[in-house]
C-alpha cells in the first residue's frame, strides 16, 4: 500500500483549519502525534490561535485493558475553555475512544462552545458516534493493520503501516 505524502496531507488539513479560526478559536493537540501536527499547522497559519495539549490515556474507557504505553504527560490548557471554539487535533482516527477521552478531559477545564476534530488520517472502524470534521485522508485498514506517526530527532514526521 502506498501511503500519501505527509506534507500534502498537512497542507490540506491546514487549509481546512485556517478559515475556521476566529478570535474565539483554540487548537488543542492530543499527545503525541496530534501535538506534533498542531505545531506544524500553527507554524503555517497566518492567524495564531491559543493552543493547548492533552494526554487522553488516563481518560480512556479501555484503560484497564490497554494500560499505559508511555509516561502520561500533564495537560497544558492555559486559556479559558468556557465558550471557546476548540479544534482538537489528532494523528490517526480509529475507534473514537481517544477523541471521547480527550473531550472528557477538556470538559474538566470548562464548557467549550464547539469542538471540531481534525485528523491526519481516518482509518475507519469507529465504535462510537464520533467522526472527524477535518480529514487529511481516508485510508481504510483491516483490523490487523495500523498506522503509526513518528517524529525523528530532527522533527521530521514519518508515517508507517504496521501489520500484526
Amino acid at each position: 500500500m502506498q501511503l500519501p505524502d505527509l506534507e500534502e496531507l498537512l497542507a490540506d488539513i491546514t487549509a481546512q483549519i485556517a478559515p475556521r479560526i476566529t478570535a474565539n478559536t483554540a487548537l488543542v493537540g492530543i499527545h503525541s502525534g496530534g501535538v506534533w501536527l498542531m505545531q506544524r499547522i500553527l507554524h503555517a497559519l497566518d492567524k495564531k490561535p491559543e493552543t493547548g495539549t492533552l494526554d487522553a490515556a488516563m481518560y480512556r474507557d479501555d484503560y484497564a485493558q490497554r494500560g499505559l504505553k508511555n509516561q502520561p504527560r500533564p495537560a497544558d490548557i492555559g486559556f479559558e475553555v468556557d465558550g471557546k471554539h476548540i479544534i482538537l487535533i489528532d494523528d490517526i482516527f480509529y475507534t473514537g475512544r481517544t477523541t471521547r477521552a480527550a473531550m472528557n478531559e477538556l470538559f474538566d477545564y470548562g464548557r467549550p462552545a464547539k469542538i471540531e476534530l481534525a485528523v491526519l488520517i481516518n482509518r475507519g472502524g469507529a465504535e462510537l458516534p464520533i467522526k472527524p470534521d477535518i480529514i487529511g485522508a481516508d485510508i481504510p485498514l483491516a483490523a490487523t493493520q495500523a498506522l503509526e506517526l513518528s517524529q525523528n530527532t530532527q522533527g521530521k514526521l514519518q508515517l508507517k503501516l504496521l501489520a500484526s
